[in-house]
């Protein structure tokens, strides 16, 4: 009977150690050989877990998103960084600016971060897009290495025109298209 007892309380401070390792770690990534992506508030765009550089493995060899929310003013370590709207069929590319981040759409161009449509028009705060993100967000396939090789030059490029103030931001490399970001 005393034994039973020992038994249920190391299992209680088993259980109650695992819930407080997990609510300390801050970041918990759901297992799956899969997973891609992962959702940065306050706007729930998402990083690429796939890319060692944006996102490295930890001690345990689960990649880790080298930044945890999403703002204006988030200093992206590796320029461009990606993000992307899982309802669009591809992702935008940011970079820091002094004025705040900037992200170039393929299809737009490039312009201030966020866009217009990620902010209530009321209130003026970060919209989280689509209110949840669909089912399958995080197996979302990679970025093709074959669109990266082609859209960063053309991203930097516009970049650089559009804000020619910042343009030693760029590293030669990354105004020659080649990308730390492509796996």
């Amino acid at each position: 009977m005393h034994t039973r007892k020992k038994i249920v309380s190391y299992s209680i401070i088993i259980l109650l150690a695992i819930f407080l390792a997990k609510s300390a770690s801050g970041v918990i990534i759901p297992s799956g050989s899969n997973l891609t992506w992962w959702p940065l508030p306050p706007y729930n765009t998402l990083w690429p877990l796939w890319s060692p550089l944006l996102s490295p493995p930890n001690i345990l060899g689960i990649p880790i998103p080298i930044v945890s929310s999403l703002t204006p003013d988030t200093v992206l370590p590796v320029t461009p960084g990606l993000t992307w709207d899982p309802n669009l069929d591809y992702p935008w590319l940011l970079y820091n600016t002094p004025l705040g981040m900037a992200y170039y759409d393929p299809v737009f161009g490039i312009d201030l971060w966020p866009p217009a449509y990620l902010v209530s028009p009321l209130f003026g705060v970060p919209l989280p897009i689509d209110l949840s993100l669909i089912v399958g967000w995080s197996t979302l396939k990679p970025t093709s290495t074959s669109w990266l090789t082609a859209t960063i030059p053309v991203a930097n490029n516009a970049y650089y025109t559009s804000y020619p103030q910042f343009a030693p931001l760029l590293s030669p490399a990354s105004i020659l298209g080649l990308s730390a970001l492509v796996p």
